[in-house]
Parts: structure tokens; sequence; C-alpha cells
């Protein structure tokens, strides 16, 4: 629960309290009001002229709440800064606007709350009351601060006078609100016999744990960190430090001891003459203290190390986050409780369902009774049936038999005379038969001999035309084979004419093979003899590079210098040589040019002559 949500809880009681007519509205003048007073005691700039462009359109209607609540959180709650101002003076503010109109307590009663208490168990109420509206208490959270307070007056909490009050359904599933809290409170069910005085210092206590997230408080004796005396101080324990102050009233505060993660309690043992004696370690120093004794020793080390275990979780206040845990713990049982009714009412709808099953087996098993008597009445009735129908039948089976015996005697002699006819019969029909087929076969013989007439007479058409068209065929024969021999002269002298160009082709062919043999010996010769001609080069080369050295004192020389100076072979780029080469190849590119016809014996000449070309080329 948030600073935003507390302060919501202690307005909304102000809002309602404006709210004479219980209409849900308030109207401006005393929202401007209201408002002006939170900006005070929040400690935040108050704007008069916001609230007025802010309902701009509803000049001098009233405002409900949701209409105050977008002001509320643009103009106030969103400008607060925690720590700026005190969370007491807002709740006085809301508590004073709500007293007025909701607690309205007899004042000669001697059981009545003071009003101050009644101001710490309101706020104590907020804290504890569920974050929705309107704001009650659920019965758990009631019996849990009951319980502290009793805890507080050191007596023993005694339910049995409120169960009536607890009990009830209205309390159980709405829960309670504050006014009927604090009436409980006054009635003095709980706290019967006591002094107004313990119950407000209970109060306070329980207040200021609660409310003012306060751990623990009491003596003890501190050591002094520079005069390193013992002197007796009251100790605050919150979850962000520890304070210590002169006075149990508060009033002179000493120092404060900030916790955090790094800080530590160490239990001492007994010196200086102190006893229960423990530290407080921080990064910068240590504090020695002693309490009373061990048991109060105990609960002040538990307590400090429980503040800064809140500190290291993140967590500004115990009772907020118990507060949550009990919460949960509520909402756990009232999933279990739910899952367990929902169980019951599955247990509940099956042995309905197994009730209504054995009724429904009760009501078969009588049904089955009643249809076995009805099978049973059926049965009798048809054996009574069956039995005269055999009766009746046995009857028209003796009649049947002697009706029988007469009519057998009758068909024997209907069956003598239907022989008879039948005879009769066969023999008109074989005569008839006869007389039909001596009627058919001079039919047919009529109709063949027309037939025949017919046939004779179209064979007669069919052999003149066919005479006409075999005159017209033989001519067309003769024609032809006159053309076809005219056409066999004609393609036997282009054979004997191809027949003679293919000899001429083949018989050139073969002097091209032979005159290839002559030029590829030619050439083997011309490479040889160019590879002797090239080792003598480079034998007289070799004698004309000993003959070119200068002649020394005493030297001979040599007599066919000369000669061999002037001499030079020829290379095989000779202009002549190449000449002749090329023009051999140019007769045998004739060659093949005059053999066009023959078009394999063509090409193999081009492939050897340009052969002989590439062989004529190479040095």
């Amino acid at each position: 629960m948030d600073l935003r949500s507390e302060l919501l809880k202690s307005i909304w009681y102000g809002f309602t309290a404006l709210d004479l007519e219980k209409s849900g509205k308030v109207s401006k003048s005393q929202l401007k009001v209201l408002s002006h007073n939170l900006c005070t005691v929040l400690s935040i700039p108050h704007d008069p002229v916001a609230l007025e462009e802010h309902f701009r359109d509803d000049d001098d209607g009233p405002v409900s709440s949701q209409g105050y609540m977008p002001y509320l959180n643009k103009y106030i709650l969103d400008k607060v800064i925690e720590g700026s101002f005190i969370k007491e003076n807002v709740d006085e503010l809301c508590w004073t606007l709500t007293a007025k109109k909701n607690y309205q307590t007899d004042k000669t009663s001697s059981t009545v709350l003071p009003e101050r208490d009644a101001f710490r168990l309101w706020c104590i109420f907020n804290f504890l009351s569920e974050d929705k509206y309107p704001l009650v208490m659920v019965p758990d959270e009631v019996e849990y601060l009951l319980k502290k307070i009793c805890m507080a007056m050191t007596i023993e909490f005694n339910c049995v006078e409120l169960e009536d009050f607890f009990s009830q359904d209205s309390v159980q599933h709405s829960g309670i609100t504050v006014w009927v809290f604090l009436e409980m409170m006054n009635s003095g069910k709980m706290a019967r016999g006591m002094d107004k005085s313990i119950i407000s210092m209970a109060i306070e206590e329980v207040y200021r744990e609660i409310v003012g997230d306060v751990l623990k408080e009491g003596y003890l004796w501190k050591k002094g960190q520079l005069r390193r005396n013992w002197k007796e101080r009251w100790f605050t324990l919150r979850p962000s430090n520890l304070s210590y102050y002169t006075g149990e009233d508060r009033k002179d505060c000493q120092g404060h001891i900030v916790l955090d993660g790094n800080c530590c309690v160490e239990v001492l043992p007994d010196r200086d003459g102190k006893r229960c004696m423990f530290c407080l370690k921080t990064l910068s120093k240590t504090y020695e203290m002693s309490a009373t004794d061990t048991k109060q020793r105990q609960e002040w080390t538990t307590a400090i190390q429980t503040a800064i275990r809140l500190h290291v979780e993140g967590k500004t206040s115990l009772h907020k986050d118990l507060k949550m845990k009990r919460r949960e713990q509520r909402e756990q049982r009232e999933k279990r409780r739910q899952s367990k009714e929902e169980e019951l009412q599955k247990l509940r709808a099956l042995q309905e369902e197994r009730e209504r099953k054995l009724e429904e087996l009760e009501l078969l098993k009588e049904a089955q009774k009643q249809a076995q008597v009805l099978l049973e009445q059926d049965e009798q009735r048809r054996r009574q049936q069956h039995e005269q129908l055999q009766r009746a039948l046995e009857v028209q089976l003796r009649e049947a038999k002697e009706t029988r015996v007469s009519m057998q005697a009758e068909m024997a002699l209907k069956e003598e005379e239907a022989e008879r006819q039948r005879k009769r019969i066969q023999e008109l029909e074989e005569m008839q038969k006869r007389l039909e087929e001596a009627l058919q076969q001079e039919i047919k013989a009529r109709l063949d001999e027309e037939a025949f007439r017919y046939a004779q007479a179209g064979l007669l058409a069919e052999e003149e035309e066919k005479m006409k068209a075999l005159m017209s065929l033989q001519e067309e024969q003769e024609e032809y084979i006159l053309k076809t021999q005219r056409e066999k002269q004609e393609l036997k002298q282009e054979m004997e004419v191809k027949s003679r160009s293919l000899d001429e082709a083949q018989r050139q062919l073969l002097e091209v093979r032979a005159n290839r043999h002559r030029v590829d010996q030619d050439v083997v010769a011309a490479q040889r003899k160019l590879r002797q001609a090239s080792t003598d080069v480079k034998h007289w080369n070799v004698q004309m590079n000993r003959l070119m050295r200068p002649i020394g004192p005493g030297e001979k020389r040599p007599s066919l210098g000369s000669s061999f100076s002037s001499f030079q072979m020829p290379t095989q780029r000779d202009p002549g040589l190449r000449l002749r080469r090329s023009s051999g190849s140019e007769d045998r590119d004739e060659e093949s040019k005059e053999n066009v016809d023959s078009r394999a014996g063509s090409d193999l000449e081009k492939r050897h002559s340009h052969k002989s070309n590439g062989d004529m080329d190479i040095p």
C-alpha cells in the first residue's frame, strides 16, 4: 500500500463527511475549503483557480467523488513529496471533518473513549482496512487488532462475548465499518473493568507500532562515543533507523543510527559492570548497548535484525508486509473454502444423483414386476388362444382330408380327360407346323427367284461398267509405260556420267595420296638436312669464336680464318626456300579444287595440304 492509497483513504472520509445529504456529491465551495486545507497540511502550493477551471462546465452544481478524483490526483496528490509533510496532520484534518458527522457518543457514559484514542483507532482501522470503498475491515483483521490491544494491556483476549457480533452474516460478508468498530470499543465489552489510562496507553502503543512503523521502544543503556560513559536512553526502532532520546516523551532526540544492509548485531559478554550487552555495528561506528535482562536483549537484537532485513528487502513497513501476508492467507483460505464448498456441492450433487438413480432403480424394479405379471397374463392368454386354435385346426384338417380324397378321385378322371385332349392338340399342332413349313418353302422359292433376277441384271450392268473402266486403265498404262521407259533411259545415262566422275575422283585421290607421300618424304629429308646444317653452323661458330681472339706474341695465325669469316649458312627463313614451298602448296590446292564433286576426297586433301604447310614452317 503506497502513500497515495493511504492519503486517499483519509480524504475519502473527509469527502463523505461533506456530503450531508448522502447523495454522493459535494458543493464546489466546500471542495475549495477541503482542497485548501489539504494543500496546507501536505505543504504544497494551492491554486484556487484550478478547481473552477477544472469544473468549468458544471458551474453551479455539486461535484461527485468520481468527478473530484481527477482534480485531486492532478493538482494535489501528484505534487505531494514524501517526507515533506506529517501524515498525522492529514489524518487529523480528515478525522475532524468526519467525526463531527459520524462519531457521536454519550459524554456521560464512563466507557466512552477519549477523542485522541478514537482518532488513533480510526487511523489503525484505515491502515488495516481493505483497499476498496466504502472502507471496511474484515473480521480476521478486527480480531488481530483486538489481540494486539489486549497484548499491550497484558490481558488475555477473550472473544466469547464477541462471538455473536462476529457470527452475523453482514459482518462475515460485508465486513465492519470504522463507526461500528468504535461503537464496539465504546461498549466496554473487551476491557471491562480496565482503567482508561491503561487502555489509552495500549492504544497509543499499538498506534505507534502499526501506523508509526515502530518495531520496538524502550529504555537501554548506551555507551558514549567520546566520553565512553554509560547513559540511559529511550530508544525507538523503525525499519530505516534507530533513534534515541533523553526521555520517554521523545522531545529531545540525541541521535539517529541509520540501518542498512551493512549493519549487524552481535551479543557481547558482560563487562564494565554492565550485563546483557550487545552492539550494533555500522560501516563507520560500533554502538554498545545494555538491556535490563536477557529477554529484553533477545527482543532488541531480533527487532534490529528484522529492521535490517526489511531494509534489505526494500520494504518500508513491517505491518504492511504482515498485512499483505495475512491478506494472502485469507485469500488462500477463501480459495480452499470455495474449493471445499465446490467439492461438497459436487458430493451433494453426486449424492442426489445416486438417490435419484436409486429411486429410478426402485421404479424400474416395480415396473419390471408389473411387466412380469402382465407377461404371465399375456402368456396364459396366448396359451388359451393357441389351444383353441389347435382344436379348430384339427377339425379343419379332418375336413380337408375328406375333401382331399374326393378331390383326388375327381382329379384322376379329369387327368385322363386332359391326357386325351393333349394328344389331340399335339396331333393338330404337328399338322399345322408341316403346313406352315410348306408355305414358307414356297414363299422362299419365289423370293429367291426374284432375287436371282435382280442380281443377274445388276451383274450385267456392273460388267459393262468394269469393261469401260478396264479400257481406260489399259490406255493409261500404255502411256505410263512409255513415260517410264524414257525416264529409265535418262536415269541410266545420268548414272553412267556419275560413275565416270566417281572413277575419275578416285584416281585423283590416289594421285593426291602419292604426291602427299612424296612431299612427306621431302619434308623429312629437308628437316634432316636442316638439323645437320644447324649442327654445322654451331660447329663453325665455335671455330670462328676461337679464331676471333687476338694473337699474342709468338702465336701462329690460323690459315683458314678469312675463308670462314665470309661463310654463312642459309636459315630456315630463306625467301627462296619459302617460295618453293608455297608454290608446291598452290599446286596441290589447284589439284584439290579440280575434285570439288567428290566431297570426301577434297576435304581430306585440304587437311593434308595444311599439314604439309605446317611441317614446312617448323624451325
